[in-house]
């Protein structure tokens, strides 16, 4: 393809492990209350992947559902990227898993690992490799299996998170120029000074293990709010939009606080917030597609939308990415 190239969205799919925990259920395991998690969280249920149930499996489903949305055969993909922090094995990439799955035997499929963030890495990779001629059809996957990095006896981090995954397929077509659609732009952003506010106690070079996950809540949320608002600015700004301009804002599921007052400092109505948190809790780099999903199921995000996604997480890394649907 010649000349410039947006990577449109052609289709959106998601998945969720069939085990529904509410904050009922964990009142049984931890010392917590469904009044207490829904008052400083929003979070009332998430899903738990079943024994044996593995991030390649999410995300195969997730996959599957965007390529049937798009009416595309996973032969026709020549880019996989994968953002997870719950890979399968050290190694190989569980993207390759996917692909084998798909029965995509040309391009390329790897994994990125930005935490919470991973999945505008994610994007921001496969737009960029389809503007530059190496890709044509890329399927881009946040998929985690969570819950198995968790503390249980850690009242403070294990009622937080959930399994799931949403990928979404990208096609490059050929530039509308001023009337550009599909991905106009992304913006990362990390800074490894405070790693020690959300990270994992474990890995293959440090202890050999798994590890859990340890989180410095009050501190994470007093960052989260003024990164991200800055990261949304910088997006609209490098589109010569305004808040004003989106139609749907679409955030990392983390936390309804985080999300509220980003979307208040941002000056973006409320009724323009799409909400899962509620339903998924923090699904680490699956909840923006599994966000974005539920918004083109229900009938709110509508061709030629302004779309804008943001997340943070461990690192601390984050950015936003601004779309045209």
């Amino acid at each position: 393809m010649s000349g410039p190239v947006d990577a449109i969205v052609t289709g959106v799919g998601a998945y969720l492990p069939a085990n529904a925990v509410s904050n009922s259920d964990l009142e049984m395991r931890v010392e917590t209350s469904d009044a207490w998690i829904q008052a400083r969280t929003g979070i009332r249920q998430r899903h738990v992947a079943a024994d044996g149930e593995l991030t390649s499996d999410l995300a195969l489903a997730a996959a599957r559902a965007a390529l049937t949305d798009a009416g595309v055969d996973g032969a026709e993909l020549d880019l996989i990227v994968l953002a997870t922090t719950t890979p399968d094995s050290t190694f190989p990439a569980t993207a390759t898993k996917v692909q084998a799955a798909l029965g995509m035997t040309q391009g390329a499929a790897f994994d990125v690992q930005a935490v919470c963030a991973g999945f505008i890495y994610a994007v921001s990779v496969a737009a960029n490799a389809l503007a530059a001629g190496q890709a044509a059809k890329a399927l881009v996957i946040g998929a985690e299996t969570f819950t198995r990095l968790l503390d249980w006896n850690d009242r403070s981090t294990c009622v937080l998170f959930g399994d799931g995954a949403g990928a979404i397929l990208l096609e490059g077509r050929p530039s509308n120029g001023a009337d550009r659609t599909g991905v106009l732009s992304s913006h990362l952003h990390s800074d490894g000074r405070y790693y020690d506010l959300l990270y994992v106690d474990g890995g293959p070079s440090s202890t050999g293990t798994t590890g859990h996950v340890r989180m410095q809540g009050p501190e994470v949320f007093k960052h989260a709010v003024n990164k991200l608002s800055d990261a949304v600015r910088e997006a609209l700004a490098a589109n010569d939009l305004e808040s004003g301009d989106v139609d749907w804002f679409v955030p990392h599921q983390a936390n309804k606080r985080i999300i509220d007052g980003t979307a208040k400092k941002l000056g973006i109505d409320p009724g323009r917030v799409i909400l899962t948190v509620d339903r998924h809790a923090n699904t680490s780099a699956a909840s923006i597609p599994l966000a974005l999903h539920q918004g083109v199921a229900d009938g709110r995000i509508k061709k030629g939308d302004l779309v804008v996604l943001e997340a943070i997480g461990g690192g601390l890394s984050w950015g936003a990415s601004v779309i045209r649907w």
